[in-house]
């Protein structure tokens, strides 16, 4: 295995989430080729035609390195260092010209994430999270709401219907919990649980690419963020996930969940 030739830092990361963002939105709100994948999920001209230019910025500066992404597949690499791509998290809101879709970069290092980049292209917003070190935007430090009690929570639900199909109970449960209830799709949800302004995320049916990005950045700004099952994230596939501003709201989140 190579040495690392060189250790990329959050400036890295915040330099390609812009590249990516200009990719994007160049095809934000027009018109766009939409095809469905064996999943149902959909899968635009823009979710083609980001992940080259991403590749290309990660492999100019990181030649050894792996890079793994929801289009275009996994490329080992040489380091044992690998960047993990979501070129288009939310691709309903984007085909229907919402504006909380992300880009979602993860640098992982001893198969740990250590930085994570999580752009909000329409928004021109950049969340940026090293291990250890905090989660910022804009040079702001983030920090998660500090809500404790499950009565009084804002909740965001993504891939409701998924939920709704395969845990129809537990659906029922979460539609009559905490204060308000918001249903999404995308990676937007955990910028504002990051940001204090929601509380809770309930995820379902995530790949690697869908979550690794925005549990650092969870992490980093004071939240926890784990499968239904309480278990540490990794590189597993139709993953479960919930996410919440403090560990007194996700053991609740976690015995809501089991019907507890």
């Amino acid at each position: 295995m190579r040495e690392l030739t060189a250790k990329p830092s959050l400036a890295h990361l915040e330099a390609i989430a812009q590249g990516a963002a200009a990719a994007a939105m160049g095809f934000w709100r027009g018109r766009l080729g939409v095809e469905f994948k064996a999943d149902e999920s959909p899968v635009t001209q823009a979710d083609r035609a980001v992940p080259p230019e991403v590749r290309r910025l990660i492999a100019a500066q990181f030649p050894g390195d792996g890079i793994y992404g929801e289009e275009g597949g996994r490329s080992v690499g040489e380091t044992g260092a690998l960047w993990v791509i979501d070129p288009i998290d939310g691709t309903r809101s984007f085909l229907s010209g919402h504006p909380m879709f992300g880009f979602l970069l993860t640098y992982l290092a001893g198969g740990q994430p250590r930085l994570s980049a999580v752009g909000l292209p329409a928004l021109a917003e950049i969340y940026l999270a090293e291990r250890g070190k905090g989660a910022f935007c804009r040079g702001e430090r983030l920090r998660t709401s500090g809500q404790t009690k499950l009565s009084d929570t804002i909740l965001y639900l993504q891939e409701a219907e998924k939920v709704w199909r395969g845990h129809p109970d537990l659906f029922a449960r979460l539609m009559s919990t905490g204060s308000t209830r918001r249903m999404a799709y995308d990676a937007g949800a955990y910028t504002l649980l990051a940001r204090g302004h929601v509380d809770l995320v309930i995820d379902y049916d995530l790949q690697p690419y869908d979550y690794l990005a925005v549990s650092l950045l969870v992490e980093e700004a004071g939240g926890v963020m784990t499968d239904w099952r309480g278990g540490r994230l990794s590189m597993g596939e139709g993953i479960a996930t919930v996410a919440a501003a403090t560990p007194e709201l996700h053991a609740a989140a976690l015995a809501l969940i089991h019907g507890a």
